[in-house]
């Protein structure tokens, strides 16, 4: 596995800890459909939670949330569709959802910084 394959894999271990210590139940990781692949869902209560997990060693160029573009987030929004369509009554009745970011800073050697943005979309 590639080196950028490992710390992605990493940050998103870290976030799915991150979501899951925050009282989510972590639903599926790495869903994927034609239209591209979801990080993360979730469920949070009544509330169906898609997260894009983004990780990087460092800030040193940029932020890892400056990655998360419109253009991104209007990709994942149409993926969450898919995953309710594919997922019928999953998220119960009544049910909401909600897109989240995840921030994931995980430098070598030392402890990684987790930053959860929540509705961002």
């Amino acid at each position: 596995m590639a080196a950028k394959d490992e710390l992605g894999r990493r940050g998103e271990d870290l976030a799915a800890a991150h979501l899951s210590g925050k009282g989510l139940t972590i639903l599926e990781r790495n869903w994927r459909c034609p239209l591209g692949e979801i990080d993360v869902v979730a469920r949070d209560g009544s509330t169906i939670v898609f997260v894009e997990v983004k990780t990087r060693s460092s800030s040193l160029f940029g932020h890892p949330l400056e990655a998360i573009t419109t253009v991104k987030l209007a990709r994942l929004r149409r993926l969450a569709g898919a995953w309710c369509e594919a997922h019928p009554g999953a998220g119960g009745r009544g049910a909401h959802i909600r897109i989240d970011a995840v921030a994931v800073i995980a430098p070598s050697g030392a402890e990684p910084v987790v930053d959860h943005l929540e509705g961002v979309f």
